[in-house]
């Protein structure tokens, strides 16, 4: 990995996994909802056992399970590893950090949304969620690591003006999670309820003298990001749910071969598998269906359980970030 150590590039969903980092498993939940800003998505069913954990760590209640979650994570890594990807990991939050969050909680557990590749671009977007606000922390020195000494530009948006407890405010917000990459077109999802218009607007205005192109993909405000409704699967195939998408596949997907799931299905997050290329495909065994799809396309399939990770709204993508995708 020598000659790519300096090298950061993400040129679509699909192109060769090199170099990618790999999420942690914090997680304490705010004191009580009001402190959220606004209701936490979970994979359906979850409901009960988050809200068990208002105001504790989701360990100090389910010891068990938050054992099974960091298995998830060591899984996924070495999965990756067994196919030749470089797998880096953020630290995990120190103590400061921990008791400078106080009643607002704080996560480190899908570090997809709060900075993202695109190209070679490297942003530190901004999370509505106030107890994920201090998530880009833990990734802060790897991206001084690697992405300061490369060619790749380094930015972050602003910094969202304060706002009353239980309400987002006017951000900007952007976050990792509706940024799907295909070369230069870049699709950005919209529900309200992560990524805001101003958000899209930056990105926009960002990005556009480097030739990208940024389209805004309407969500239902219930769903958090796009890959909860889209996953880009190879160049021509795709996963979408079609009830998250109310004004249908954006105009450049829609002569795609697709593999549709419906919402429960989304919403136990069937479309946030990871290509590790365009020839393999990491999903959970709880998609066994679309995975069957997958292979009868020709796609090899890798399956690892990803039942915990799942209780809180992501899987395999939100679990990755990668900083080298390219041919």
């Amino acid at each position: 990995m020598v000659a790519d150590t300096l090298l950061v590039r993400v040129d679509s969903e699909f192109a060769p996994l090199k170099t990618v980092v790999v999420s942690q498993s914090e997680f304490r939940a705010p004191a009580d909802p009001s402190v959220a800003g606004h209701a936490m998505p979970v994979e359906a069913g979850a409901v009960e056992i988050l809200d068990a954990v208002w105001g504790k760590t989701f360990g100090e209640v389910y010891p068990e399970k938050q054992v099974a979650w960091e298995g998830e994570r060591a899984a996924l890594a070495a999965v990756l590893r067994r196919h030749g990807v470089e797998v880096l990991r953020p630290r995990l939050l120190t103590r400061a950090e921990r008791a400078a969050a106080g009643r607002a909680g704080y996560a480190n557990f899908f570090v997809r949304d709060p900075w993202f590749t695109v190209g070679e671009h490297v942003i530190e977007g901004v999370l509505q969620f106030p107890h994920r606000r201090m998530e880009v922390l833990p990734s802060r020195q790897l991206l001084l690591d690697r992405v300061m000494p490369s060619d790749a530009a380094y930015v972050s948006l602003p910094q969202p003006e304060k706002s009353t407890p239980g309400e987002p405010g006017a951000g900007p917000f952007l976050e990792g999670g509706d940024v799907l990459v295909l070369g230069k077109q870049i699709f950005v999802g919209l529900s309200g309820m992560a990524t805001n218009e101003i958000g899209v607007r930056w990105l926009a205005k960002y990005l556009r003298p480097f030739g990208f192109t940024v389209t805004t993909v309407r969500l239902p405000e219930h769903v958090l990001h796009l890959d909860c409704a889209i996953g880009l699967v190879r160049d021509g195939l795709l996963i979408a749910c079609p009830d998250r998408l109310p004004d249908g596949l954006p105009e450049t997907l829609r002569a795609w071969d697709r593999i549709e799931v419906s919402e429960d299905e989304a919403a136990a997050m069937a479309t946030n598998g990871l290509p590790i290329d365009s020839r393999t495909y990491i999903t959970d065994p709880e998609f066994e269906r679309v995975g069957a799809a997958l292979e009868a396309r020709g796609i090899t399939v890798e399956y690892i359980d990803f039942s915990v990770s799942r209780l809180f709204g992501g899987a395999f993508r939100c679990s990755t970030q990668p900083l080298l995708r390219a041919d």
